[in-house]
């Protein structure tokens, strides 16, 4: 294994790591929150319904589908058919999609049962629009590239739209959160305020600040070109062969390399040779 690829694999263990670690802490802040501040978990309609939704929105809606985003780049995956990864990504973006809908109908069912308006504020808005086009991009993304009917080029054209509405989706939902957050503690705190920094106004900053990182984290993860799944043959040469992950990343950066010199050394003798025409 060459240096560089030691690098790289232990740099992706680090922020893999770090970004399991920073999003069971924000689950267990928000356990935290609604079971020691907050009046527990319930379903009769009252404050105790509402604690379904900071709860199932931080498992479901931010950290499984942080997962769900960054499941094709663990190395020890590789050796897994594209197939059965395509099923586990759609499979944890349909159960991310689950809960948020049921958090979702908590916070409907508490604002109704206490009277209290719905869809007023700037994180309902950026919060339904989110839990709407969720689906859309789930059923896009089966359609194309888990149902294998779609031609080669479809898919490919698509990927980038696909990648890029995923992570702003993602986004999305991680700022929703943090505008949500600090609205229930600015109407909720009242003696002492928001303003006093209570225990509970702490608590509930240091999560917001958790999920920030958490998001963070996902995001380096998902965009670093050299954390990148494997085109299919070299993963079904790494699980043909002993081959390590890391020597097919640097494998598949070498030849990626090679195929740019050889274009420009193609185009610099069409070059020449309209030139001397």
């Amino acid at each position: 294994m060459s240096p560089f690829a030691m690098m790289e694999n232990k740099l992706f263990l680090i922020f893999f790591s770090l970004a399991l670690a920073v999003g069971f802490l924000s689950i267990a802040f928000v356990l935290i929150w609604v079971l020691h501040f907050r009046e527990g978990l319930g379903w009769d309609g009252g404050l105790a319904e509402f604690n379904w939704h900071p709860l199932l929105m931080v498992i479901g809606f931010i950290f499984l589908q942080g997962i769900a985003i960054v499941v094709y780049r663990l190395p020890w995956t590789w050796k897994c058919s594209k197939q059965m990864m395509k099923l586990i990504h759609a499979g944890l973006h349909v159960l991310a999609f689950i809960l948020a809908v049921i958090s979702v109908v908590a916070v409907f069912d508490f604002h109704n049962a206490k009277d209290i308006p719905n869809m007023y504020s700037l994180h309902s808005w950026l919060g339904l629009a989110a839990v709407i086009f969720y689906p859309v991009q789930i059923v896009m993304g089966i359609a194309v590239y888990l149902i294998p009917v779609s031609p080669a080029y479809v898919r490919a054209a698509l990927m980038p739209v696909h990648i890029y509405s995923g992570l702003f989706i993602f986004t999305t939902v991680i700022a929703t959160a943090l505008m949500g957050i600090t609205e229930k503690l600015i109407f909720a705190l009242k003696s002492p305020g928001y303003k006093d920094s209570p225990p509970e106004a702490v608590l509930v900053n240091v999560l917001g600040l958790l999920i920030a990182a958490f998001g963070g984290l996902v995001l380096w993860i998902a965009t670093r070109p050299s954390w990148k799944r494997p085109s299919e043959p070299i993963t079904q040469t790494l699980h043909d062969t002993s081959t390590s992950p890391e020597e097919i990343k640097v494998g598949t950066a070498v030849a990626a390399r090679s195929d740019q010199e050889s274009s420009v050394e193609t185009r610099r003798r069409n070059g020449k040779t309209e030139e001397s025409g």
